[in-house]
């Protein structure tokens, strides 16, 4: 005879292809996305569920902040997503048409800008662009005000909407970079704000520091440093590397959307730079 926790899981299976979808779409990775559901699972098991009112969007905001908890751990560790953007876990949705346009649209833009979008803005455009979840419930997941909410989910929006997809103008993103560098060199820091995104996303091996006037007040402290880096083509893109005594002693890999720099990530440490096909 079924038990109530055998009622709870096939309730909460019930849920399990859309968690997935969302999950998947905020995370890029089907591991990641799998322990996120799991955890709901887990989050739920230990709750009272005779006091929730309606399941699938308890379970929805879960895995949101979950995803959330993940993305911000992600991003202080300065790691990229497991898997390259590929096949979707398939969702359970009102209109299958309209939903496997959605992934596909989506799965292009995220190949360009998943890592420009800041962890709430991400959950933001996913929750309501893609899911159609209200700003007010997407709120109580980020912490902020329903308008906080709608102006995340609108930022996102036009950043996924305006990338340029993957084989956009090499020469235009050289000319990008090159503006940083010589920005850098010459302490301009009017000119490096210029030159980057107002959201933009620096990381390293020790953190992450976000916004054009963070990250131009943190990149001004190397113009020394700068006088040693050249343009070089990072796994094929425009970036920059550094050069002591002959080798590759650091390397910016930079992401570039309608020609402002989104994402700089500064590589350090000698294993990933050895992973890097960097031609100075």
């Amino acid at each position: 005879m079924p038990t109530d926790h055998d009622y709870l899981a096939q309730r909460f299976e019930a849920h399990r292809g859309h968690l997935s979808a969302v999950a998947y779409r905020m995370l890029g990775s089907s591991a990641e996305a799998e322990d996120a559901v799991q955890e709901a699972w887990f989050r739920l098991s230990r709750s009272e569920p005779a006091r929730i009112d309606n399941l699938g969007g308890w379970l929805t905001t879960v895995v949101g902040r979950v995803c959330l908890d993940m993305l911000r751990s992600r991003g202080s560790r300065a790691e990229r997503p497991l898997e390259a953007v590929g096949p979707e876990p398939a969702a359970t949705a009102a209109d299958p048409e309209q939903d496997a346009l959605l992934a596909d649209s989506v799965g292009v833009a995220l190949l360009v800008v998943l890592d420009t979008l800041t962890p709430a803005e991400r959950l933001a455009f996913v929750l309501h662009d893609l899911f159609a979840v209200p700003h007010e419930e997407i709120a109580t997941v980020v912490g902020r005000t329903p308008a906080a909410a709608r102006q995340l989910a609108s930022r996102a929006r036009r950043r996924v909407q305006g990338a340029e997809p993957p084989e956009a103008d090499l020469a235009r993103q050289r000319a990008v970079v090159d503006a940083f560098l010589a920005a850098v060199r010459e302490g301009d820091f009017h000119a490096l704000v210029e030159v980057l995104d107002p959201d933009v996303v620096a990381r390293t091996e020790a953190g992450i520091s976000t916004g054009a006037l963070a990250v131009a007040r943190g990149a001004s402290g190397f113009a020394r440093l700068a006088r040693l880096t050249r343009p070089a083509l990072v796994d094929g893109r425009p970036g920059l590397a550094m050069l002591v005594d002959g080798r590759v002693d650091r390397v910016l890999d930079f992401t570039v959307v309608r020609d402002r720099i989104a994402v700089i990530d500064i590589v350090l440490d000698p294993a990933r730079l050895a992973e890097l096909d960097v031609r100075p």
